[in-house]
C-alpha cells in the first residue's frame, strides 16, 4: 500500500517540477525511480530498495507478483502509443515543409542504419539487438522538445521543424520499432527461416487488419451517437485495452502495432469529440507515465548500470549525439533554405523522449525472459540516451543557440489574438512589409480565411494552457487583442503580456472608453475612437489599408485629428523604411521621423497641392 501509494505522489510531485522549472518530465521521473530503486540498495541496511517492482518470494517484497508488472507495462504502453497515434493527422505531413518530411523519413533512416552499426561494432552486440535499439531512440518526441525550447527565443523556422518532427515522429518512431521488435520476436530462437517471416508476416497483418478495423467500427458507433457523452472516454479506453488483447491473441505480440494503427486511423477521421478523447487520453497519459517511469526505472538492477560502467557507453552516445543525429540533419536539409548555424542547431536539439524508453523497457524485458543474447542491453542503453541527451540539451541548448548565432536578441514576431477581417487586413499588411505575424482565434471559419490569405493562423483558446506550451511562438515580442470581447481583450494582456508581449502588449479600447477619449487606457490601439465594431465597418465598407507621406510631427497630428472626425479612417501604424511601429490610442505623443508614413485603414486621403485633404469615398 505504501509503496503503490508513494508511486503515484512521487510521480504526480515529479510532473509538477517539470511544469515548476520548466524541464521534461522524464528527466525527474527517471531520476526518481533510479534513487528508488538500483541506487537505493547502495545506501539501505539490507541493501534493498525502497520501491521493489517485481515480487520477491525470498524477501516477500515487491508490487507485482511473477509477469504482472509487464502485462501492466503493455497495457499502459498500447494506451500511450494509442494517444501518440491519434495526435498524427495526415495532412499535417503533407503539409509540412520538405525539411520536416525528410526529418522524418530520410533521417530516421539514417538513425536507424547508423545506430545499428555503431552499436553493433561498439557493443558487439547481435544485429538483431543493435537495430531494435538503433530504431527505439528514433523517436524524440514533443514532451521533451517543448520544456527545453520553451524559453529560448528562435526563428519560427527553427521552432516549428523542432516541434513537427517531435510530433510526427512520436508515432512513426513507435511503429518502426515496434515492427523491428515484432521481427526479433517472430524469429526468437533461431534464424530468420519461412517459418519466422510468416510469423512476422502474420503480426503486420493482424495488427493493421485490427487497428484499422477497430477504427472505423468504434468512429461508426461515435457517430452514430449510440454511446453517451460521459461514457465516450471510458468506453474508448476499453475499446483500445480490448483490441490489444483480442490482437495479441491472434499473433502474439501484434497488440502493440493494433493500438498504433489504431491510433493514427481514428485520428484521421473527422469525429465530433476527437479533442475531448485527446485531452482524456492525454491526462490519462501523464498518469501512467508518472507511475510507469518510476516503476521501470525502479526495476532496472545494478547489475544492468554497470554494463554500462564502460568507455563504450561514451562512445556510443557521442557517435549517437554528434555524428549520427548532425548526419541526419544535413542530410534532410539539402537545398533548404536552412543556413549552416540553423543547421547546427537542430543536430545538436535532438532528445529521446518518453515512448522511447517506455517501449525499451517493455521489449527488452520481454526479449531476456525469451533468452535473446544481449537482450540485457536494450533497456539501460536506451535509459542512457534518453537521459543524457535530456540532460545535455536541456542545460546547453540555450548557451548553444547565442553561440551559433540563432538566438533572437529581440522578439519582434507579433501575435494578433483575433482573426476578424479587419485583423486579416491588418496582419496581410504586416506580412508583406517583412513582420512575422500569427493569428489565434477559436473561430474556424476566421482561421481557414486567414489560411486562405496565406496568413499562419492557429485554432486557439486564450484560456487553455496549451497556448503558452507552443514553442512556435518563441519569436512573438508584441501582442495585440483585436477580439470583440472586451473581457478577452482584457484577459489576453493580463495573463499574456509579459510572455508575449515582451515588446509591448495592446488592445482595442473599449466602447465605454470612448465617450472619454481623454483618458486613454496605457494599452490602448490605433485610436481612442474606434472600437471593434467601428474597426469591423471600416473593414467591411471599404476593406483597404493605405499609406500617406508624413512631412513632420504637426502634419501627423492633423492627420490623426481628422481620423478622430471622421469614422470611416483608422491609423495604425507608422513605417519607416523597413520599421514598423504601432499607433497607440495615445497617439498625439509619437514623434515623427524624416521619411515616415502614415499606414491606415478606410477611405483614401487625397492631399491637395495647396495643402487641402480630401477623402476619396469609394466603398467596396
Amino acid at each position: 500500500m505504501l509503496e503503490l501509494s508513494g508511486i503515484i505522489i512521487l510521480g504526480i510531485l515529479a510532473q509538477w517540477t517539470a511544469w515548476r522549472f520548466k524541464i521534461p518530465a522524464i528527466l525527474p521521473l527517471i531520476i526518481i525511480g533510479l534513487l528508488v530503486g538500483p541506487l537505493a540498495t547502495l545506501f539501505t541496511a539490507e541493501h534493498t530498495k525502497l520501491i521493489q517492482p517485481v515480487f520477491d518470494l525470498e524477501s516477500e517484497l515487491g508490487l507485482f507478483p511473477g509477469d504482472s508488472l509487464y502485462y501492466f507495462v503493455s497495457l499502459a504502453i498500447s494506451i500511450i502509443l494509442f494517444e501518440g497515434g491519434l495526435t498524427l493527422k495526415r495532412a499535417e505531413i503533407l503539409n509540412t515543409g520538405p525539411v520536416i518530411g525528410k526529418l522524418i523519413s530520410v533521417a530516421v533512416i539514417i538513425t536507424f542504419l547508423g545506430a545499428g552499426v555503431a552499436t553493433h561494432f561498439i557493443f558487439g552486440l547481435s544485429w538483431e539487438i543493435s537495430l531494435l535499439f538503433s530504431a527505439l531512440i528514433i523517436v524524440t518526441g514533443p514532451t521533451v522538445i517543448t520544456p527545453i525550447l520553451r524559453n529560448i527565443p528562435l526563428k519560427k523556422d527553427i521552432s516549428s521543424i523542432l516541434k513537427w518532427e517531435g510530433i510526427l515522429i512520436d508515432p512513426i518512431g513507435a511503429l518502426f520499432a515496434v515492427l523491428v521488435f515484432e521481427f526479433i520476436s517472430a524469429n526468437a530462437g533461431g534464424e530468420f527461416t519461412v517459418v519466422a517471416l510468416q510469423e512476422f508476416g502474420k503480426i503486420v497483418l493482424f495488427g493493421f487488419s485490427f487497428g484499422f478495423s477497430f477504427a472505423h467500427g468504434l468512429a461508426f458507433i461515435i457517430k452514430a451517437k449510440q454511446v453517451p457523452h460521459y461514457l465516450l472516454n471510458v468506453f474508448t479506453l476499453a475499446t483500445v485495452l480490448g483490441v490489444f488483447v483480442l490482437s495479441d491473441s491472434f499473433a502474439h505480440e501484434s497488440g502493440l502495432l493494433a493500438v498504433v494503427v489504431m491510433g493514427m486511423v481514428l485520428g484521421n477521421i473527422n469525429l465530433p469529440n476527437i479533442k475531448e478523447l485527446l485531452y482524456f487520453k492525454e491526462s490519462l497519459s501523464v498518469l501512467l507515465i508518472s507511475i510507469l517511469f518510476i516503476l521501470l526505472a525502479a526495476n532496472i538492477d545494478m547489475a544492468n548500470l554497470e554494463l554500462l560502467y564502460n568507455w563504450r557507453t561514451a562512445l556510443l552516445f557521442g557517435v549517437v549525439v554528434l555524428v549520427i543525429r548532425p548526419l541526419g540533419v544535413f542530410a534532410s536539409s539539402i537545398n533548404s533554405g536552412l543556413n549552416l548555424n540553423e543547421k547546427l542547431f537542430i543536430s545538436w536539439v535532438g532528445p529521446r523522449g518518453i515512448v522511447a524508453a517506455g517501449i525499451a523497457s517493455l521489449f527488452g524485458s520481454k526479449l531476456v525472459s525469451q533468452g535473446i543474447p544481449g537482450a540485457e542491453y536494450i533497456t539501460p542503453l536506451v535509459f542512457m540516451i534518453v537521459l543524457g541527451t535530456v540532460l545535455l540539451n536541456a542545460t546547453t541548448a540555450r548557451l548553444f543557440a547565442k553561440i551559433v548565432g540563432v538566438f533572437l536578441k529581440q522578439s519582434e514576431g507579433i501575435m494578433i489574438v483575433g482573426a476578424s477581417k479587419f485583423s486579416r487586413l491588418i496582419a496581410q499588411y504586416l506580412k508583406e512589409h517583412g513582420r512575422s505575424v500569427v493569428l489565434i482565434d477559436t473561430n474556424n471559419n476566421n482561421i481557414r480565411a486567414a489560411k486562405e490569405r496565406g496568413l499562419d493562423a492557429q485554432v486557439a483558446d486564450i484560456y487553455s494552457d496549451a497556448l503558452t506550451d507552443d514553442i512556435e511562438f518563441n519569436n512573438i515580442g508584441y501582442l495585440l487583442a483585436l477580439t470583440g470581447n472586451s473581457q478577452i481583450n482584457d484577459y489576453a494582456i493580463e495573463r499574456f503580456g509579459k510572455l508575449y508581449g515582451e515588446n509591448g502588449a495592446f488592445r482595442l479600447v473599449h466602447s465605454s472608453e470612448i465617450s472619454n477619449p481623454n483618458e486613454n487606457p496605457d494599452a490602448g490601439l490605433f485610436s481612442a475612437t474606434d472600437d471593434y465594431v467601428n474597426l469591423m465597418e471600416v473593414a467591411r465598407h471599404y476593406g483597404d489599408i493605405h499609406e500617406i507621406e508624413l512631412n513632420s510631427t504637426e502634419h501627423f497630428r492633423g492627420l490623426i485629428e481628422i481620423t478622430k472626425t471622421d469614422t470611416d479612417i483608422v491609423p495604425l501604424f507608422i513605417r519607416t523604411g523597413k520599421k514598423i511601429d504601432l499607433i497607440p490610442s495615445n497617439s498625439l505623443e509619437i514623434e515623427i521621423e524624416e521619411g515616415s508614413l502614415l499606414v491606415y485603414m478606410g477611405k483614401q486621403i487625397v492631399e491637395q497641392a495647396s495643402g487641402e485633404v480630401t477623402m476619396e469615398n469609394v466603398e467596396e
